[in-house]
């Protein structure tokens, strides 16, 4: 939708902070560029289950308002890729994100983490889903 379209093409990197959940405790603490685009790298810190972590993220590819992609260059995983999909569909916009993650340690990292690092990304998206469905409400839930 064109509201999607602006909204997407003056993203402003505070925007993450609305759309994660408190429990991360997220804060920006610095941007390569003024405003996203690609080629910024984004460092940031949060906390999982209280550990704190710093994050620095790289913005690969940058197309508003149809697609974006991050990667982790520094953060808790060995590897995080994350594209953002940006559909137009009747009536709307459709918001698809492919993540790929790998843990630390190999298989042993795989096993011990699976489960409780699915259950807490499957949470976040749903967080982001509820908060960009209040801000864009022609987007639905």
């Amino acid at each position: 939708t064109p509201q999607m379209s602006a909204e997407l093409r003056t993203m402003a990197a505070e925007n993450l902070e609305t759309i994660t959940p408190d429990f991360l405790n997220f804060k920006i603490l610095s941007l390569s560029t003024p405003k996203i685009e690609e080629g910024t790298r984004i460092r940031y810190q949060l906390k999982i289950h209280g550990l704190p972590l710093q994050w620095l993220t790289h913005i690969r590819f940058w197309d508003p308002p149809r697609k974006f992609v991050d990667v982790q260059e520094k953060g808790p995983y060995s590897l995080w890729y994350h594209e953002h999909h940006f559909l137009s569909i009747p009536g709307g916009t459709l918001i698809q994100d492919w993540v790929r993650y790998r843990f630390p340690l190999g298989l042993l990292g795989q096993w011990v983490a699976y489960l409780k690092v699915k259950s807490d990304i499957d949470q976040i998206f749903a967080f982001r889903r509820q908060v960009i469905a209040k801000r864009l409400p022609q987007l639905g839930a």
